[in-house]
């Protein structure tokens, strides 16, 4: 549920739509799939590669938590209280690719600092979660995709409302982490 909380599918419908707007309902559908599927390998790069790459920047788990849990936060305040320029590519009238669908809209920097830190956490549980990453991507894939049916249903007040529900939930889960993070590292000492 965390990760799908954080790559926010509800809270890029508007962002996707914006961006694709000027391609037919067809190319759209493609050009939604294609993003989210590199998006999921990235993600399924930094879950499996997260421990390689935690020793080769040589990071302890405590500093991945403190400053996962402060991106989170930050992440999860821009939803509660969203800016009025949130995506400035859209005004570009070619095709995206990679940016800002992928990366950093599903593919985002928390997301990927939660894999980093699920995988260090527990590298036995790497399957589950490798399915719970599945599920997440699985769930914002289906609304993504019918992210024009959904956004004429609740529109755009009801987007944002969820948007910020969503936020809030996040201030809650970005303020354990970093709690565990300054836990983990007075332990330490």
């Amino acid at each position: 549920m965390t990760l799908f909380l954080v790559m926010d599918p509800i809270g890029n419908v508007p962002i996707f739509n914006a961006v694709l707007s000027k391609l037919d309902e067809k190319r759209r559908s493609r050009v939604v799939a294609r993003e989210l599927l590199i998006a999921l390998f990235i993600l399924l790069g930094f879950l499996f590669a997260g421990n390689a790459i935690l020793a080769f920047l040589g990071l302890s788990q405590s500093s991945l938590n403190i400053a996962g849990g402060i991106l989170l936060f930050i992440i999860s305040l821009r939803m509660i209280f969203p800016s009025h320029h949130s995506g400035d590519e859209e005004n570009e009238d070619e095709e995206p690719f990679i940016v800002p669908l992928a990366v950093p809209l599903t593919a985002g920097p928390s997301t990927i600092a939660i894999l980093l830190l699920l995988s260090s956490n527990q590298p036995e549980r790497l399957l589950e979660w490798s399915i719970a990453l599945f599920l997440a991507w699985g769930g914002g894939t289906v609304i993504l995709l019918s992210s024009p049916q959904l956004l004429r249903l609740i529109g755009n007040r009801g987007s944002r409302a969820l948007e910020r529900l969503m936020g809030m939930i996040l201030v809650l889960l970005a303020t354990q982490m970093l709690l565990n993070g300054i836990r983990d590292f007075i332990e330490s000492l």
